[in-house]
């Protein structure tokens, strides 16, 4: 083989090499694009999935704050209702407690009622032996009253006329002087005790109130502002 034919042959190799390199590389540079359009495509995937899952939260925490404001002003407007109920149902009963306080101004009507009251009293306690107290103001009608009521305790008992000791020194608070006073204040009626002080009858006109308000109470509301939850 002459020099030509060998450097015929070396060209032809090289241009083999040449285009085998070159296919090659077509080969890795395809191959490398779609590796990187395939990383790529997950990397934005995986930002779309981080952006939709932080939208997602977000979403789910201004949806719990909602929820919560709007507790907050259903309580906050429930309590304004019940409040202003609250309001009325305490004026209705000052309202009552005023027109208790014009009770004693009738004496003929107020001595009967304390003679019923403590006789009521006398048989709720069924005691031999009591200690009873009014008001400084009632003392004397309550005097006067003390011997009937003792008699009609005695006959509706059937027992001997029990021994009631009114107390000339500690008096029940006095009726009230002014609609803003904070003062203690009695609108009349008795109080009763056993002589041990262990049983106490207490049959004040603002207690008898105070009872028939917390036992009313419900039908009140009922009355007022309807069914509850209706």
């Amino acid at each position: 083989m002459n020099d030509s034919e060998v450097s015929s042959q070396i060209q032809q190799m090289v241009k083999f090499i040449r285009q085998e390199a070159e296919e090659k590389s077509n080969e890795i540079s395809v191959s490398s694009e779609e590796e990187f359009n395939i990383e790529k495509l997950q990397l934005l995937e995986a930002e779309k999935r981080k952006i939709r899952q932080d939208y997602e939260r977000k979403s789910k925490q201004v949806e719990v704050r909602k929820k919560i404001e709007y507790s907050m002003q259903l309580n906050a407007s429930r309590i304004k209702v019940l409040q202003a109920q609250d309001d009325v149902v305490n004026a209705m009963k000052d309202s009552a407690s005023k027109e208790l306080q014009r009770v004693s101004d009738n004496k003929k009507t107020y001595s009967k009622l304390l003679r019923d009251l403590i006789v009521q009293s006398l048989l709720r306690l069924q005691e031999p032996s009591v200690l009873l107290r009014c008001r400084e103001v009632d003392l004397k009608l309550v005097q006067s009253v003390l011997e009937e009521a003792k008699r009609q305790y005695a006959e509706k008992a059937k027992v001997q006329p029990p021994q009631v000791t009114v107390d000339d020194h500690v008096y029940l608070p006095p009726p009230p002087t002014a609609a803003d006073s904070h003062e203690p204040f009695c609108t009349g009626g008795v109080v009763l005790a056993s002589q041990d002080g262990k049983i106490v009858c207490e049959n004040t006109l603002d207690a008898r109130l105070d009872v028939v308000f917390r036992q009313k109470l419900p039908e009140i509301r009922k009355r007022l502002f309807g069914q509850v939850g209706a």
